[in-house]
């Protein structure tokens, strides 16, 4: 069922969503010529709005709940580090294999510099995605002992959703005798972290990485980007998983 989410989900987020609305008004354009023009007008805006940095600037802070965190706070008791998993980049020739896409890298290497700055434990947490062979867990704990020369770091190698992540994490966690974790994961994506690992029972400090940068308009908040598309694409994902989880889990 998982799998199928997870080929499926693309289609109610854009690019593809647009897209397929667009082709809809394109085939009503004869029958009903007024609303095949209309949904073909509203994809191509929504395309041009989502590429701005203006837009996609605003939904990324609209999900930035959560300050970084203050380095002047005591470092608290029966706590690691627990650090989600993004994405894989597949079969990367100049690695040999499987390895870490960029956003997880990001988190590792925040998490890389909390282990060194509060002395804690790390443990990540991500499974197979897609028909990828390699759990994301062991390519993470891969790269925090090679290319950040962590001695070791615990695997959770099973979950598949962030609310797998949290569950599953829990379990060996509370097994170790901790129940407060520093949690590592992008700033966007933080508020839905936050929910299910305190759900499944946990104290959870956040550690955000990658922050949004405060508004300040500019001319460039104007031009269509690919990136801006992007961070909408992701902000999108994010209320889209919240609205999902919070009619879930609470």
């Amino acid at each position: 069922m998982l799998s199928f989410l997870y080929y499926i989900k693309p289609l109610f987020l854009p690019p593809t969503s647009l897209i397929l609305l667009a082709l809809i008004g394109w085939g009503y354009r004869r029958r009903w010529p007024v609303l095949g023009r209309r949904l073909m007008t509203f994809s191509v805006i929504a395309l041009l709005l989502l590429s701005l940095p203006l837009i996609s600037g605003g939904l990324l802070r609209s999900l930035q709940f959560h300050p970084p965190l203050d380095p002047a706070q005591p470092v608290a008791g029966n706590a690691a580090v627990v650090v989600l998993a993004a994405g894989m980049y597949r079969d990367a020739p100049e690695y040999g294999g499987d390895t870490v896409d960029g956003l997880t890298l990001e988190r590792l290497r925040y998490a890389a510099k909390l282990h060194r700055d509060l002395g804690l434990p790390v443990m990540v947490t991500g499974g197979i995605v897609g028909d990828i062979e390699t759990p994301l867990a062991v390519a993470m704990a891969k790269a925090l002992t090679e290319d950040f020369a962590m001695d070791s770091v615990w695997t959770e190698p099973a979950s598949r959703t962030t609310q797998e992540n949290a569950t599953h994490s829990e379990a060996l966690l509370r097994a170790r005798g901790i129940t407060t974790v520093y949690l590592v994961t992008h700033s966007w994506h933080m508020p839905r972290a936050v929910l299910v690992f305190e759900t499944a029972g946990l104290r959870v400090i956040p550690a955000p990485t990658r922050m949004s940068e405060a508004f300040e308009l500019s001319l460039g908040d104007f031009i269509p980007s690919a990136g801006a598309f992007y961070d909408s694409y992701y902000a999108l994902h994010e209320w889209l998983g919240q609205l999902w989880y919070r009619l879930v889990y609470t």
